[in-house]
């Protein structure tokens, strides 16, 4: 009759000590983790393997999707880290072969700036998947071609007024009336000019290898052309009248015209082969040809030999429209000098701080 209280006795010793035992264990393992997880947390975060590392460091995935539609063009695979947005450009041309490199134009959004073809992979990219929006950019043409289209126009839209075509001028008139010695020397004027551009666009000038637009190209050679018929048709006509100072004036503006054009030339030179020291490119310096002296005064003497040029031809032959152009020429011209003016001076600006734009003291 006494056994099983003694029994039920012993049950609770056995389940007590039970209790206690395991709490005991979980009391060890609990200070066994405390004491793990100072060298777990020292150690840093789990490293991943070589393999896994190295694929998604040197591989990028480049989804094209169309600016206007959002719509997927195509994926670009396997694309290097050191790859550039010209790379992209190729395999994108490969995969679509109706858009050329030079018409593709690459966002990393929608409506912001073109993406340059030097731009690294690596340096926009936030994951090993990098999306770009595609626009096209129409029909292109490099710009040496512009540069060239732009100058031979005038050249021999000029030389076609100044034979005087039958169908440009009346025959009887033409015949009847000499041209005045000035308008020779403009015509020769006026191709040095443009021999120039063309020489210096081939053999001087460091063109960009990039393209522009095709309309670019025309409103170019519209603007040149235009105004080149414009000039050589009053120059060349018949009833052209010479200047009101007669020689006197034609001598000392083309002697001055001259001038111009050799300084502009050399200042082209040296813009061509800047001097350089070390790493860093230098202002252009003049040197022992005094034509380059203008660096002293202005930041942009090629605009301001330019603009002394047509200015010289306006007087020497005393023409409305050459006029108008010199002072459109130079509206433009002040814009780009002062625009160059303001990029010297953030990166030569213990050079700059004396000088001015175009025009000395002036712009």
């Amino acid at each position: 009759m006494f056994n099983r209280p003694k029994s039920l006795a012993s049950e609770c010793k056995r389940e007590f000590f039970s209790q206690g035992g395991t709490q005991s264990i979980l009391k060890n393992d609990m200070r066994n983790f405390h004491s793990l997880s100072p060298t777990v947390l020292s150690a840093g975060p789990a490293k991943s393997s070589p393999a896994a590392k190295r694929s998604k460091a040197s591989h990028f995935e480049i989804e094209i999707l169309d600016a206007q539609t959002r719509k997927q063009i195509c994926i670009v695979d396997k694309v290097m880290q050191t790859s550039t947005i010209h790379d992209v450009k190729q395999k994108f041309h490969k995969a679509c072969p109706k858009w050329y490199p030079s018409r593709v134009g690459l966002q990393l959004e929608c409506g912001g700036p073109f993406l340059k073809d030097y731009v690294t992979i690596q340096s926009i990219a936030a994951s090993s998947i990098v999306t770009l929006y595609f626009m096209d950019l129409g029909q292109q043409v490099s710009w040496t071609t512009v540069f060239l289209a732009e100058y031979t126009g005038p050249l021999l839209i000029y030389l076609l007024f100044y034979l005087r075509i039958p169908y440009i001028y009346d025959i009887k008139e033409s015949s009847k009336r000499l041209c005045h010695p000035v308008v020779h020397l403009a015509c020769f004027c006026h191709c040095i000019h443009y021999i120039r551009y063309l020489l210096e666009t081939l053999f001087v000038h460091k063109v960009s290898a990039g393209h522009t637009p095709l309309k670019n190209l025309i409103k170019g050679c519209a603007f040149y052309w235009g105004f080149t018929s414009w000039i050589a048709y009053y120059i060349n006509h018949p009833r052209y009248t010479p200047p009101s100072f007669g020689n006197r004036q034609v001598i000392i503006s083309a002697i001055n015209f001259l001038i111009c054009e050799a300084g502009n030339h050399f200042i082209n030179v040296v813009l061509a082969h800047p001097n350089h020291t070390g790493t860093n490119a230098c202002f252009p310096s003049p040197n022992y040809n005094p034509f380059t002296w203008m660096f002293f005064l202005v930041s942009c003497p090629n605009y301001t030999y330019e603009i002394g040029s047509w200015i010289s031809f306006t007087v020497m032959t005393q023409t409305l429209p050459v006029g108008i152009f010199t002072l459109l020429m130079s509206i433009q011209m002040s814009l780009w000098a002062q625009k160059k003016h303001k990029i010297y001076l953030k990166k030569f600006n213990s050079y700059m701080r004396r000088k001015s734009a175009m025009i000395p003291f002036i712009l």
